[in-house]
């Protein structure tokens, strides 16, 4: 078997789904040897099988899960306007954490000492 690139069985998305096979005891002995051979397990062994006779899998993805989209709010165009809302998002930090650092120096002063 050439090298090929074997997909994760289980990621989150995918559930393995049990199968049966027989095999007359010739053929179980001589996959058993080889996949001890390889150092893997018969389950995996025929996995990587039928992994390489079929190909890769084409799992149809939703879009969205790609890009994370949403219909919440106005839509952006982050290409055009990112430099503007790196800004925006930096400058409300900056005065979140300012603010917050006056308020506590001013309750120092008032407080009684």
């Amino acid at each position: 078997m050439e090298d090929v690139e074997f997909p994760r069985w289980f990621d989150g998305d995918i559930v393995n789904a049990r199968t049966q096979i027989n095999l007359d005891p010739e053929t179980q002995q001589r996959a058993h040897a080889t996949a001890a051979a390889l150092g893997i397990s018969f389950a995996e062994y025929i996995r990587r099988l039928l992994a390489h006779d079929l190909g890769p899998t084409r799992r149809k993805v939703e879009i969205s899960a790609v890009f994370d989209l949403v219909d919440e709010g106005l839509p952006t165009n982050i290409a055009r306007d990112k430099d503007k809302m790196i800004g925006e998002a930096l400058w409300e930090e900056h005065v979140s954490k300012t603010s917050r650092k006056r308020r506590a120096v001013a309750r120092s002063r008032t407080s009684p000492r």
